[in-house]
């Protein structure tokens, strides 16, 4: 099966704005989810490497922009890009979009917002997710779905699990603040048919691109911050080269 990829530079609303209708077959991405506090302070006067990295860690990874909207600008910007994202989409196509359980009714929003078909929520269990005492140990994040109109199952016949699992990668391996793990992405990237394109206008380090390429679908990534950029050129290089190796010859 042949599969390729694009990773295109900038920010998001512009590049897709440049991009012809029909570009994709499905949208996963993973946007800034400008959360991280119990306060509007606590969410919008830190940087993302502030809400979500450990203090002193010693894998220091770059920090990334767009984590200080409000909640209203916030759900206008996302709903503005889910817009741009529809109009890409095949008809029958889907998107998934991460979120955590504060943006969650805002994220839900957006979607429909820009055009979508809501079709539920899939949480996505993190088994090594730190305990807290006297506390529900926060231990998922979500993922909202759609479609863009009606779905005809024949076109992607799979049964897809309602849970998610995995834990973000650690040490060495992450390479992105909010790394999302490849094995979870490859079970996710499903949801598209083989042999389709996945759309991701925040690709970051490009874990979703590595999934769709290992899963036989291509990829057409948008990121805006260079060095996550020049992390995703690699690994989906490396992901192209993984999968051609794997794929059998044909007969």
């Amino acid at each position: 099966m042949t599969t390729d990829y694009t990773l295109l530079r900038g920010d998001a609303l512009t590049v897709l704005s440049g991009l012809p209708d029909g570009a994709a077959d499905c949208v996963i991405c993973d946007p800034p989810y400008n959360s991280g506090g119990r306060t509007t302070q606590e969410r919008v006067g830190r940087s993302a490497k502030a809400k979500y990295t450990t203090a002193g860690s010693k894998n220091q990874l770059p920090d990334f922009p767009g984590e200080n909207k409000d909640q209203r600008s916030y759900g206008f910007w996302l709903s503005q890009l889910l817009a741009e994202a529809y109009r890409l989409t095949v008809e029958g196509g889907t998107a998934a979009v991460f979120t955590d359980w504060r943006q969650l009714p805002t994220t839900t929003d957006a979607l429909q917002a820009g055009g979508w078909t809501w079709r539920g929520i899939v949480p996505w269990y993190k088994p090594a997710a730190r305990p807290q005492k006297g506390r529900f140990t926060q231990n998922a994040e979500f993922v909202v779905w759609g479609s863009r109109g009606a779905m005809d199952g024949d076109r992607n016949p799979v049964y897809l699990k309602g849970l998610l699992e995995g834990s973000q990668p650690s040490g060495s391996k992450r390479q992105h603040i909010t790394q999302k793990p490849v094995q979870m992405m490859r079970d996710l990237v499903k949801i598209c048919p083989p042999g389709g394109r996945i759309l991701d206008f925040t690709a970051g380090s490009g874990s979703t691109g590595v999934a769709a390429l290992l899963e036989g679908r291509s990829f057409l990534g948008i990121e805006l911050t260079d060095h996550y950029a020049d992390i995703a050129e690699e690994r989906l290089a490396e992901a192209k080269r993984t999968a051609e190796a794997t794929d059998p010859a044909p007969a």
